[in-house]
Formats: C-alpha cells, sequence, structure tokens
C-alpha cells in the first residue's frame, strides 16, 4: 500500500469533503475548517483543518463560540499530521479534555484475510430493525461502560432513513448478544469505516471481533468499497494488523462541552 498516497486521499475524501451523517446534520466549510453540525444527540465536530501557526489559536476560538452559542458539545478531531504541530496543545489550552489516542488504520478489503468464522457457540445476526439496535446498544454499554442513547439514536436513524450507508451486525452466544460492531458508508467515495466493535468482558480473546471484522469486510467488497477505515485502539490494532490493516497516523478526539 502507498501509505503517503492512501493518507492523502482519506485526507480529501474524509475530512475535507466529508458528508453529513444523516437527515438532521449538515457539513459547513469555514475558513480553514470543516465541521460537522448536528442536532444535540448527533455528532457534532471539526473534522478537518488548515491552519498555520498564526491563525490557529483564533479558528479555535471561533469554533468554540460557535458550538457553544449551539449549546453543543463537540469533538475537534485532531490526526498526527496535522499542523500547526502543536496543535493539541493548543487545544488543551483553550480548554478541550483529550480523549486515548487511537491509531489510523487502513487495509484494501481485498488483501485482507475474510475466513475468520465466529467461534463454537456464536452466531452473527444482521441489524435492520429497532429490536436489533437494542441488542447493539446493551453490548455497547456492557462493553464500553458509557450510556448509548445517542448510538441507539443515530443506528435507527441511518437504518430507517439511509439504510445503504450503514452495516450493523451482533453476535449472540443463544439469545445473549455479547458483542456487536457496525460498518459506515460513504457513497461516492472508496472508503468504508469500521466503528463501534466491542465485546462484553468473558467473552474476549476467542476471536469474535476478528470475525466481525471479516463480516464487515466482505459486505463492503460486495457493495464495492476499496479501503476499509479503523480508529484502532490499543487493544485492537494487533488484532487488525494480524488481518492486514497498516497503520498511517494517530487520531486523538478533543472534546469541548459549552
Amino acid at each position: 500500500m502507498d501509505h503517503v498516497g492512501v493518507l492523502a486521499l482519506f485526507d480529501r475524501d474524509m475530512r475535507e469533503g466529508a458528508q453529513p451523517e444523516g437527515s438532521d446534520a449538515r457539513v459547513e466549510r469555514v475558513g480553514g475548517v470543516v465541521r460537522h453540525v448536528s442536532s444535540e444527540r448527533g455528532w457534532n465536530a471539526v473534522l478537518w483543518s488548515d491552519l498555520d501557526e498564526t491563525g490557529a489559536d483564533a479558528a479555535i476560538a471561533e469554533q468554540i463560540a460557535y458550538f457553544s452559542g449551539l449549546g453543543r458539545e463537540f469533538e475537534w478531531k485532531l490526526y498526527g499530521h496535522d499542523l500547526p504541530a502543536d496543535l493539541g496543545e493548543r487545544l488543551r489550552g483553550a480548554g478541550f479534555t483529550a480523549e486515548p489516542e487511537e491509531t489510523l488504520m487502513i487495509a484494501e478489503a481485498a488483501a485482507l484475510d475474510l475466513d475468520a468464522e465466529p467461534p463454537e457457540g456464536i452466531r452473527l445476526r444482521s441489524v435492520t430493525d429497532a429490536a436489533g439496535v437494542d441488542l447493539v446498544a446493551d453490548v455497547h454499554e456492557k462493553a464500553f461502560g458509557t450510556d448509548s442513547s445517542r448510538l441507539r439514536h443515530q443506528l435507527l436513524a441511518r437504518l430507517s432513513g439511509e439504510p445503504d450507508t450503514v452495516v450493523a451486525v451482533v453476535a449472540l452466544a443463544g439469545d445473549e448478544p455479547v458483542s456487536a460492531a457496525r460498518m459506515e458508508l460513504v457513497p461516492g467515495t472508496r472508503f468504508a469505516g469500521l466503528w463501534g466493535g466491542g465485546t462484553v468482558e468473558g467473552w474476549r480473546g476467542r476471536g469474535i471481533y476478528r470475525a466481525l471484522v471479516a463480516h464487515r469486510a466482505r459486505a463492503a467488497q460486495e457493495r464495492g468499497y476499496r479501503y476499509l477505515q479503523v480508529d484502532a485502539s490499543s487493544q485492537s490494532r494487533p488484532i487488525l494488523e494480524r488481518l492486514g490493516f497498516h497503520p498511517l497516523t494517530t487520531t486523538t478526539p478533543y472534546t469541548y462541552a459549552p
């Protein structure tokens, strides 16, 4: 893989040229910033920026004022190659809180090992309705220890309004949901994003996560997407590397609550 070329393509298609996630969202380009604006239950974020040392602080202040005026908490999604080099320090100085750093990993779907099947006793169920969304949300809360109401709202909206832009799957042990994940598809691009892969404690280390990656990769290929993208935690990065994903840069969410 041409790491430099693929990263540049990712920046162009998925960040600078981002599309809104859902009918209640919009993408705005203001100066050197591209931001995603949604409802209180949606995702509000700065996706891309083209800043230098002289204009960065003013751009940060402008985004704080804008989202605070809407009463929205928002995220500045910072990548390791973004400029200026001290942008993360400037965000912290302006009141942002840094979440754990992740690794942007990308693979060509056709180059992956897609033979990974669920372990014995586990079956995969495609999520297409509210009952399936409830199972995904249940796994999310147990695996990550966080509230799943926003995820529930967003996934239901996608499945009802734009079903061709999302693939969701849950792993069941009998009738018990033990792992879940989704894939977001961006029409007109070559990238499919893998998100939310989580397994309930007690079921980890058995190959379920690997099977969910393979399931979504096959679905991406069937729909004509060339690349798969993941913001990988330190736990999932080794699994993804063994499957054939390449680390291209880091990504850190900086959050601001007005």
